[in-house]
C-alpha cells in the first residue's frame, strides 16, 4: 500500500445510495458492487486529493473510534483498487 497516494474514484461508476450503503454499478466491467456505509464513506473520501495515509484518522474522526483503522483502511482501499473502483 503506497500511504502517499492520493486514490480517486473512478469516472464512469454509477453510485447509487441505499439505506445501508452503497450499491456501485461498473459499466466498464459490467459488475455491480455492494458497499457499506464504511466502504462507502471510504470511497467518498478518495477524491485525488486525500493521501491514504489520512483516511485511517478520518473515518476514525467520522465514526469515534478510539483508534485509527489503518489495517481496515488499507484492506478496504486494495479491495476498491482491485475492483477498479479507485486509481
Amino acid at each position: 500500500m503506497d500511504w502517499d497516494a492520493c486514490p480517486r474514484s473512478v469516472t464512469g461508476v454509477q453510485v447509487n445510495p441505499v439505506t445501508d450503503g452503497y450499491v456501485v454499478y461498473d459499466p466498464h466491467r459490467e459488475r455491480i458492487h455492494y458497499l457499506n456505509h464504511t466502504a462507502a464513506v471510504l470511497l467518498e473520501l478518495c477524491t485525488g486529493t486525500v493521501k491514504a495515509r489520512d483516511l485511517p484518522t478520518l473515518l476514525q474522526t467520522a465514526y469515534d473510534l478510539p483508534e485509527a483503522p489503518r489495517a481496515e483502511v488499507e484492506a478496504c482501499l486494495q479491495k476498491l483498487f482491485a475492483e477498479g473502483l479507485v486509481a
